[in-house]
């Protein structure tokens, strides 16, 4: 979507051997322009190193993986077209908003002017939002993704300052079948642990978990951390079945059915999936180079497969900061997974309906990028100076969801949590200060009782 400028000399030695361009904010950052005559070789002959001499690219933008990286292999799709989409959106704007008899086909006028001004702010975001670690199928693709995100993050701010029952009213004006209290599901009804009652059991919700996981393994891309989030997420359920009835399962339902058939079933397939792409040859030829209807059509295919493949070695216990990261990671992926079970819930939202599908299908979009630019920032801090665009939002968001869940869930869940959850969670509290205080607080004053007792010596 736009031009690609040549890299900095002084920054060779840190990009990679196939030097990604910068971005046309980035290039205009990195050189203020001025009308003083040539400018002189900063340090050298003396000269003084001016202020627009000075390389001012954001160190975020200079890392290998946040940069627009141009697949020259399809290079058309890469040409500068900012220009030819604004004007192909303004006719099209200028057709839909004069035409009268398009205006009256639509019933309400009102959410056709909310859908244009939506599609309006998505263009913006796909035309101009900066791009995020992945480059394929397309870096456009994921900066719609960040606009979508983005665009929910909003409305979920607006929803924040209504009360549940306006909340509920604003929901019939998206989908008139909304707005009618539900029942809540038990599964815990008849725990028999016989062949029949688990047949019974086995649902369209257990595809569900074996694809949730899936993709799960695909972000996460560690064995150990989708298991450790798997069992959490089980006790969670266990913590949380006096709100929620349909948390309340067997318990070869939880870890049978569950852990041990499709989250196991999708953690597997999602990490033979990243082991594949790890070991991938990733040599990829221009399309005019292709021979044949088969390789020219299996290079399209290819192009919604990753450019690169980064494995991820989270390292929890390598020192604090990551230990920290991996527990932080860990509890927001938890929000994300108990959330939707309470905002169906407290929204009067049927578990299949439209918009919960769609809700768990774009925190999947967006916590692909997220977890790969939260990787970068614990794991290289000193090239990634911030947080990604995509992590920062998507926690926003979770964040979000949790305070109007909180704020609509007074008087809707009257039982009170059991003694023996907060204990269980008191002493699950306990465990994750215990370790870090151990592992690594305690070598870290012997450390530093040692030192100072070496100064004493030496005065």
């Amino acid at each position: 979507m736009s031009a690609p400028a040549p890299p900095h000399a002084a920054d060779d030695a840190e990009l990679s051997p196939i030097e990604p361009a910068l971005s046309p904010t980035e290039e205009s950052d990195a050189h203020v322009p001025h009308h003083e005559g040539p400018e002189p070789t900063p340090g050298l002959d003396g000269a003084p190193v001016r202020w627009y001499d000075a390389d001012r690219t954001e160190p975020y933008t200079r890392i290998t993986p946040f940069q627009e990286a141009h697949d020259t292999s399809v290079e058309f799709f890469y040409k500068p077209i900012t220009l030819s989409v604004l004007g192909v959106a303004m006719g099209i704007l200028a057709y839909v908003a004069t035409t009268q008899d398009l205006l009256e086909e639509g019933r309400d006028k009102r959410r056709v002017g909310a859908y244009a001004a939506i599609a309006g702010f998505l263009l913006f975001g796909v035309i101009q939002f900066r791009d995020g670690p992945f480059v394929r199928p397309h870096p456009a693709f994921w900066r719609l993704v960040l606009g979508i995100n983005l665009l929910y993050e909003l409305a979920l701010v607006f929803l924040l300052f209504q009360d549940l029952n306006s909340a509920r009213a604003m929901m019939v004006y998206l989908d008139p079948n909304l707005g009618r209290p539900l029942p809540e599901k038990s599964y815990a009804e008849n725990c028999d642990f016989t062949p029949q009652n688990v047949w019974n059991a086995i649902d369209i919700f257990c595809l569900a978990h074996a694809l949730g996981w899936f993709g799960k393994a695909l972000i996460l891309r560690d064995y150990w951390f989708c298991w450790i989030l798997s069992i959490a997420f089980e006790f969670a359920e266990y913590s949380l079945q006096h709100q929620l009835a349909n948390f309340a399962e067997c318990w070869w339902d939880h870890w049978i059915l569950d852990v041990l058939v499709c989250n196991w079933l999708g953690t597997y397939l999602g990490m033979k999936t990243c082991q594949y792409f790890e070991v991938k040859k990733y040599q990829w030829r221009g399309f005019r180079q292709i021979r044949g209807v088969r390789g020219k059509t299996r290079r399209v295919i290819s192009q919604f497969s990753p450019a690169d493949w980064t494995t991820f070695k989270w390292e929890g216990t390598a020192d604090f900061t990551h230990y920290v990261a991996v527990v932080l990671l860990l509890a927001v992926f938890l929000a994300a997974e108990l959330n939707p079970f309470y905002l169906k819930t407290l929204l009067w939202m049927e578990p299949e309906h439209p918009f919960v599908i769609a809700r768990l299908a774009g925190v999947f979009l967006c916590a692909l990028p997220a977890v790969r630019e939260l990787y970068q920032y614990v794991g290289d801090p000193r090239r990634a100076v911030r947080m990604g665009q995509h992590v920062w939002l998507l926690v926003a968001t979770i964040g979000t969801e949790l305070l109007a869940i909180a704020k609509w869930s007074k008087g809707q869940f009257p039982e009170p949590l059991p003694a023996r959850v907060k204990a269980a969670w008191a002493i699950g509290a306990a465990l994750l200060v215990l370790y870090p205080t151990v592992r690594f607080g305690v070598p870290s004053i012997r450390r530093y009782l040692r030192r100072q007792s070496r100064k004493a010596k030496t005065q």
